[in-house]
């Protein structure tokens, strides 16, 4: 389906009083004329230290869980992030939606459709959060059962998901927000909103853990805490917002085209995020494999690979979304573009943002490389003698990081690619592009190649080329794609349109 049917309403408003100040010039960034690499530049770094910050807050509750009385809190947390990823990837998707079709709008300068947008997506996301966190309730033991997770690392993953899950629907309308203010160029809000909660997480991990004694149950608790804290805030700051993208209450609706133009992008969006999460388990579940082999748990005072495999994971969280932040402006400056018919200057915006996000992964991953133990550290991960839990446990986070720190800049290749095929609007191309050459790769690497050799290696570097794989599909698909829009632009005159 071509891109330009999602859009089908172009009744705008562009000289309503409700919108003359659309596009203020304080906080925005003008993506669709001018230099692009200073605006890409500005765009990402409130953005990546806003993400660096919530990978800090999230860090801090394995850290602060570490110094409980539960030798196991800190395995238990790490074991579920894969399968809570899975459920919230969804609505996550759908946020990526409303980025797009928000940022389309606002290139375009059609302030009513961006409003329909804004406030259709506000309602999609207490309706999806709601639901999925429901469904999270339900299903959290049997699927963490199902993954390998056994005896006490069981229960203990068990009270922090439906903990977790409580919250979920403060995630979702939190990330719908972001995604709105990501749309318009406004990346300093978030930051600002996110740092406070995130300063509220800490300190409710802080009195949790250490003054009222609790372990994993005090750090969910925590997070549920602050992501209301951050939702609350962040609609308080849109709805004094001076251009289209402001929220009322009054003007809360579920248009139909603005759904199905949200669905169109988030739909395959979401779908590719719960699979990639649902490769992940699968990845997961082959680690505790190789623990219960190493060390079963009714033997063991605790799982030394997993909580080895869980602080490596954290650490590289602050990698991921580092240049994750560059990925974020992939969309929205091609969303922006498309949206003003200036395909050509998307050839720009994938040079600069694969230029940052490699010299940013290089960056990031260096640094934790070779700070990597003091770090691990933090999560009561250290080097004990040979043979021990604490050595099994130092040994199995090293591993990871040389296997998928020192290359990660091979990921930049496959995120910045699926970011600029999805700001194109080619969603479900993007998707299984994705699927195929990542998820798929993965599972056939696990079910042929690990079951082989059955090593914690054979796992990790199944990532890597997965990477490296998808990211040179995305890029020959964008290369095709792009040459046959700016083919359709091509003027009588023989000149381009929108350079």
């Amino acid at each position: 389906m071509p891109f330009r049917r999602t859009f089908l309403h172009t009744n705008t408003h562009k000289n309503s009083s409700i919108y003359r100040h659309s596009y203020p010039a304080k906080k925005t960034i003008q993506m669709t004329e001018g230099p692009l690499f200073g605006k890409i530049l500005v765009f990402i770094l409130p953005l990546m230290v806003t993400n660096l910050l919530q990978v800090l807050y999230n860090a801090a509750d394995m850290m602060v869980v570490s110094l409980s009385t539960e030798p196991d809190a800190v395995g238990a947390i790490g074991t579920t992030g894969s399968f809570i990823n899975l459920v919230i990837n969804v609505f996550v998707g759908f946020a990526t939606g409303a980025n797009v079709v928000v940022a389309r709008g606002l290139g375009a300068r059609e302030d009513e459709r961006v409003s329909r947008a804004v406030h259709t997506s506000l309602v999609m996301s207490v309706i999806f959060g709601v639901a999925s966190g429901v469904l999270g309730l339900f299903i959290s033991r049997p699927i963490l059962s199902l993954m390998g997770a056994q005896g006490k690392l069981l229960d203990l993953a068990t009270t922090y998901t439906i903990i977790y899950f409580c919250g979920v629907p403060f995630i979702s309308m939190t990330n719908y927000l972001i995604a709105i203010f990501r749309a318009k160029g406004d990346t300093r809000t978030p930051l600002y909103i996110l740092s406070l909660s995130g300063l509220c997480n800490v300190l409710l991990n802080l009195f949790f853990v250490l003054v009222v004694g609790l372990s994993v149950e005090g750090v969910a608790l925590a997070t549920t805490i602050s992501n209301a804290i951050s939702a609350a805030l962040l609609a308080y700051r849109l709805s004094h917002d001076d251009g289209a993208c402001r929220f009322s209450f009054s003007r809360l609706c579920f248009d139909r085209q603005a759904f199905r133009d949200i669905l169109y992008i988030g739909l395959p969006a979401g779908i590719q995020g719960s699979l990639f999460s649902l490769s992940n388990m699968i990845l997961q579940s082959s680690i505790l494999q190789v623990n219960n082999a190493m060390c079963p748990p009714e033997t063991s005072a605790f799982a030394p690979v997993v909580k080895g495999n869980s602080a490596a994971t954290n650490l590289e969280g602050f990698i991921y979304t580092a240049q994750n932040s560059v990925y974020q402006a992939a969309i929205t400056f091609t969303s922006q573009n498309i949206g003003a018919k200036k395909p050509r200057r998307v050839w720009r915006i994938m040079g600069c943002c694969y230029l940052l996000s490699v010299l940013t992964s290089l960056t990031v991953s260096l640094c934790i490389f070779g700070l990597r133990d003091p770090l691990l550290a933090l999560y009561e991960v250290k080097d004990g003698i040979e043979g021990t839990l604490e050595h099994i446990a130092y040994e199995s986070a090293l591993l990871r990081m040389y296997c998928v720190f020192l290359p990660y800049s091979l990921i930049s290749l496959m995120e910045i690619g699926c970011g600029v095929v999805r700001g194109l609007g080619k969603a479900i191309s993007s998707t299984v592009i994705s699927l195929v050459g990542a998820c798929a790769f993965r599972i056939l690497w696990i079910s042929t190649v690990f079951r082989q050799v059955g090593t914690l290696a054979s796992i990790y570097i199944c990532l890597p080329i997965s990477w490296l794989l998808t990211g040179l599909i995305f890029f020959g698909y964008t290369v095709f794609i792009l040459r046959g829009m700016i083919r359709k632009q091509e003027p009588a005159d023989g000149q381009a349109v929108g350079a």
